[in-house]
């Protein structure tokens, strides 16, 4: 194949069914990301923002919510360049303070409810922030670091399962409940001077499953310029169609940078965001899909993995899945079940996030469709996309494997608080392996550090992770590498199985070793087959593959096999 990435081979591919795409959106407009709610709320103020347990906020009622909250907090002395945490799970408060903090010109540190006491500090200490919104069940661990960082205010959204709320909370000093606040307060938010360039949007903490969590520092330039880079950009031709009518189905965490993402981008299509409460309440995704048929549903592979083993029924809806690899077979069952393609996209929080998405699976519902591609699809507008040797950073051949560098106007400003930082010449190394077609499509192949070296071969967990799926009592899985007891610096290939509860008691590691050989070459057949009732998931709900690794690697050396 005689191309470079140079060429940009994806820019043949910028098709929506039979439509033509721009290759480029250049230039990008220099505003608020508030501008998009603004925006909403005049154009469409009597449609849905968000529709949460069955209660509706509209976008000039939401605008006016933020507007009132955004005084409050520059009447608790929050000024431009701030941060703000919010410390919330999936709720309408979440929405609500997102804009707000963004108003009052600060920056949202955004929080996972799953954070350890020790992380919650963390994040809070790192990034000096002032207020913080938390929920009433929550109140007790924010108090247990006030005194060790730098938060001075403590806004309390009541919890109904609590039963206590407002107007009968009983709060300490320098706490505040969240609806009082909106009460004592007018929709007369501060006229803050931004410059999108330059002002953080988010600061939103990353990697800690592998280390200390960094601050992923992303502007309000890098956010607008991504809402326009991707779904907007991809529907251009039918944006009529979409633009104030249709919904979005939040399935994934607030917090984290996807649903965050995909939040504000609703926002700016003025789309109805249907927000799920609970992201492991698979049976609620399904009834409430069944219920309001929403038009995308972004969702990540651990949810499609307990949606393919249920009975979902057909559904003119669009799956989208993103933030981990989605195996092939669990695609294929989601397809045949609902009747759409699961739709793909990638990125990572320092890239905005997004910077890939898949065209092919969306141009089904123009039924103009050529060819169903699977992966991750092809770099989004105005952004530079290479494959190197992560050892040396050359650049690898054209439909080699080597890790996924990104460029682009929607890449982090830095690692907090240093602009510039986790960047080469503005180009991010993101650690994931992947290979492009001669379309410009890329592919997953693995994480680099996932990566399995069995006596000097190359196995990539993912491809295992796609055999494994192939025997129908496979809920979950992972194939990973554990250190190799009589070939030092080598590993053998584990495979970790949380089968489906009508096929606990009925299969055995043969069974799954001999459906890897079918598929597998010999030095990739795990070694080792361990059979779990649950599988640990990240805050973010992929399944923690360093947390079972580590737990296997004790258990060898506790049984003497590894020194």
């Amino acid at each position: 194949m005689n191309m470079s990435y140079a060429d940009k081979p994806w820019l043949k591919s910028y098709f929506f069914g039979p439509y033509k795409l721009k290759e480029s959106l250049v230039p990008y407009p220099k505003v608020p990301v508030f501008t998009a709610l603004d925006d909403a709320a005049e154009q469409y103020p009597g449609q849905t923002a968000v529709l949460f347990e069955e209660r509706e906020l509209k976008y000039k009622d939401l605008k006016i919510q933020a507007d009132t909250l955004a005084a409050a907090l520059a009447g608790f002395g929050v000024k431009r360049g701030d941060r703000v945490q919010i410390f919330l799970p999936n709720c309408t408060e979440f929405i609500i303070s997102d804009w707000a903090i963004l108003k009052a010109g600060a920056c949202v540190v955004p929080t996972s409810i799953m954070r350890t006491d020790k992380g919650l500090l963390h994040e809070a200490r790192s990034s000096k922030s002032r207020v913080i919104i938390c929920r009433e069940e929550h109140l007790e661990r924010v108090l247990g670091i006030k005194d060790k960082c730098d938060i001075e205010h403590i806004i309390v959204v009541s919890s109904p399962t609590m039963g206590k709320g407002y107007p009968s909370m009983d709060l300490p000093k320098g706490a505040y409940e969240f609806r009082k606040v909106l009460e004592d307060n007018e929709p007369t938010p501060p006229q803050v001077e931004i410059d999108p360039v330059e002002d953080l949007a988010e600061l939103a903490f990353t990697g800690g499953a592998t280390g200390v969590p960094k601050g992923v520092m992303i502007t309000h330039f890098n956010r607008y310029t991504n809402f326009m880079q991707s779904i907007p950009w991809m529907l251009k031709p039918m944006y009529r169609g979409f633009i104030g009518k249709s919904s979005f189905f939040i399935t994934t965490p607030l917090f984290h940078a996807y649903g965050h993402f995909i939040q504000q981008m609703a926002a700016y299509m003025a789309l109805r965001i249907i927000l799920m409460p609970d992201p492991r309440d698979n049976e609620g995704i399904v009834q409430i899909m069944r219920k309001y048929r929403p038009f995308l549903v972004p969702t990540v592979p651990t949810q499609l993995m307990r949606m393919a083993k249920g009975k979902v029924g057909r559904m003119n809806i669009m799956p989208m899945s993103c933030a981990a690899p989605l195996p092939e077979e669990i695609s294929e069952a989601i397809k045949k079940e609902i009747g759409n393609p699961v739709s793909e996209a990638y990125g990572l929080t320092e890239t905005g996030p997004l910077t890939h998405m898949n065209l092919s699976a969306f141009s089904k519902i123009t039924g103009f469709m050529k060819q169903e591609k699977r992966g991750l699809g092809v770099p989004v507008p105005d952004t530079e996309c290479k494959l190197v040797d992560p050892e040396t950073g050359k650049e690898v051949p054209v439909g080699e494997v080597g890790e996924i560098v990104s460029r682009g106007p929607q890449v982090m400003k830095g690692y907090w608080p240093e602009p510039g930082s986790g960047l080469k010449d503005g180009w991010l190394h993101t650690g994931d392996l992947a290979h492009m077609d001669e379309d410009g499509y890329f592919y997953i192949s693995d994480r680099v550090k996932d990566m399995i070296n069995v006596s000097g071969f190359k196995v990539y967990s993912t491809s295992v992770d796609e055999v494994l799926f192939k025997h129908p009592g496979v809920l979950m899985a992972m194939g990973l590498g554990v250190p190799d007891p009589n070939i030092p610096g080598s590993e053998r290939v584990m495979a970790v199985v949380r089968l489906r509860d009508d096929y606990k008691g009925k299969v055995t590691a043969e069974d799954i070793i001999n459906i890897c050989k079918e598929h597998l070459p010999p030095y990739a057949v795990p070694k080792y087959v361990e059979f779990k009732d649950d599988l640990p998931l990240t805050v973010s709900e992929k399944l923690f593959k360093k947390e079972v690794r580590d737990e296997l690697v004790e258990k060898m050396k506790a049984r003497g096999e590894l020194k």
